[in-house]
């Protein structure tokens, strides 16, 4: 399945660099493929490059994809990008999908990343789980975080399980929390925030998965700390039970492209090699969604016309250098 891109969009970009970009590209009428997948800055992002590359002249197709699908989808050319690459989840599918062959790396956002459990930062001002950000404080404040979910025990929100598999249960028994706590996955990264919102509401503590960039920066998060992250630590990098308490790395944000790219396109990927986005503005992307609650595609138009000194120089130095 897939759809077009909205009008609107389109509709903020100059009609000059349009002129422009009629007249100079050499990218193939093809459409680019660009990838959906279920968390706000992903989508929004999507959309935010769908319109610059329509700012050139190219013709952009909106694809939903399963995340851990999306590394064989753009290595065979079902997707033609992967503009968000998250270092501590995905890097193995990321590299094994270069190592087969049509997947290069188009480059790195100026942003690092960290996805972990935590809690808003109410949690901890209102004494919930003293002790924290260290993860032994949960041995003695689970019973703060029950749900009617959980049978009695503290309940971690991971995300949806597609995203991570087991890495946090495994956790949970690599620490010998699994006696106290339970590991719940949401259906969407909706249900996280709608998590946060409610736990608020109703006074309880909440442990959830997040990651920054987010829109959470702003409104204040504090990541639990694990025992540090090392490579085999997990159980999908060869760990056992007795390493996996493990906690998540910081790293990179990295973009990736079909290999024929750079051929088909050349404007259009010169422009996708260059655009790196920091932490701040992929931030920005998902809280006009998830705080303003914007459309995706209202949000990337927005984050377009307010942004347009941090993206037109990408696209007026592909321009000029093709005339």
């Amino acid at each position: 399945m897939s759809r077009n891109i909205k009008g609107g969009i389109a509709g903020i970009v100059s009609a000059a660099v349009l002129a422009i970009a009629g007249t100079a590209s050499a990218d193939s009428n093809e459409p680019i493929k660009i990838p959906i997948k279920n968390w706000s800055s992903q989508i929004v992002m999507a959309h935010v490059i769908g319109g610059i590359f329509e700012s050139i002249g190219a013709t952009v197709e909106y694809v939903p994809v399963d995340n851990q699908a999306s590394f064989e989808a753009v290595r065979v050319g079902d997707i033609h990008i992967l503009h968000e690459v998250w270092q501590s989840t995905m890097q193995n599918a990321y590299y094994s999908a270069m190592e087969k062959g049509g997947l290069i790396d188009a480059g790195t956002h100026d942003a690092e990343t960290l996805e972990e459990m935590g809690v808003p930062n109410w949690v901890v001002d209102q004494g919930l789980c003293p002790g924290l950000p260290s993860w032994e404080a949960l041995k003695d404040c689970y019973a703060n975080f029950a749900t009617p979910d959980s049978g009695g025990k503290g309940r971690w929100l991971e995300g949806p399980q597609s995203w991570h598999g087991d890495i946090m249960p495994n956790r949970l028994k690599g620490l010998g929390l699994d006696d106290t706590w339970v590991v719940k996955f949401a259906g969407a990264a909706d249900a996280l925030w709608a998590e946060l919102e409610a736990a608020k509401k109703e006074g309880r503590g909440t442990v959830i998965f997040n990651w920054t960039p987010n829109f959470t920066d702003a409104e204040g998060f504090t990541f639990i700390e694990f025992p540090p992250y090392y490579d085999g630590c997990r159980i999908v990098d060869g760990g056992d039970v007795s390493t996996t308490g493990c906690g998540s790395p910081t790293g990179w944000l990295k973009k990736g492209a079909h290999y024929k790219l750079p051929k088909t396109h050349p404007q259009a990927y010169t422009v996708f090699s260059k655009l790196t986005f920091n932490t701040p503005q992929i931030g920005s992307m998902a809280a006009l969604v998830d705080l303003d609650k914007m459309t995706h595609e209202d949000a990337a138009a927005k984050w377009l016309a307010d942004n347009e000194d941090v993206w037109k120089p990408w696209t007026e130095s592909v321009l000029g250098e093709s005339n």
